[in-house]
């Protein structure tokens, strides 16, 4: 996912990128999120108001008490004790925030290297090297995608629209062999000696 200051910052830079991936109707999402921040960063600048207002009258209590102002200091601590009530409302509606702009930046995509040629498919890609002897069939060859799609055991279309070009749905018996050999690379570097690690 996309760092929110990332975008706060380079708003353009983020919108070429998804023109670049033709994915233009992700445009809008931009200024979305950049709104919602916007509105989430208010809200935080008030509970942070809120908290410093706290600390202040915290501070006017404990002189009014040691200088034995009873009476004033009593009228400071019902506003005080108002402050916490307002500080969770404020945090409940940055929550909800804070959830629909990561929702949005879930949905923006990856970026892309400046080497890499524009393109609508890979008809745009470019050969950077080859070697070896290349092997001749007398069959029609089919690529990994083809041969996929036809088994039924994966979905490149379906993932295209969730998160663009490049991604794949893997279904059944190839998810199923992806995770052992994720499994097999795991137990092997640990044999090695290396720590497993899982991060957030």
């Amino acid at each position: 996912m996309i760092d929110i200051k990332f975008v706060r910052e380079n708003p353009k830079f983020v919108k070429e990128n998804i023109k670049k991936k033709f994915q233009n109707e992700k445009l809008k999402l931009v200024d979305e999120v950049l709104d919602i921040d916007s509105e989430w960063r208010k809200l935080k600048f008030d509970e942070d108001k809120l908290r410093s207002e706290r600390n202040k009258i915290s501070k006017e209590i404990n002189t009014l008490m040691k200088e034995k102002k009873k009476k004033e200091a009593e009228s400071l601590i019902k506003k005080a004790k108002e402050i916490p009530k307002k500080i969770e409302k404020l945090k409940e509606k940055q929550k909800s925030f804070l959830e629909k702009r990561d929702e949005i930046l879930s949905k923006l995509p990856n970026f892309i290297s400046k080497n890499v040629p524009s393109g609508k498919d890979d008809s745009k890609n470019v050969v950077e090297k080859t070697f070896g002897k290349i092997p001749k069939f007398d069959f029609k060859l089919k690529s990994h995608v083809e041969i996929i799609e036809d088994l039924g055991i994966g979905d490149f279309e379906s993932s295209g629209k969730v998160s663009g070009t490049g991604f794949y749905y893997l279904d059944g018996d190839l998810a199923l062999l992806n995770q052992a050999l994720i499994r097999f690379a795991i137990d092997k570097m640990v044999e090695k000696g290396f720590t497993y690690v899982e991060t957030p």
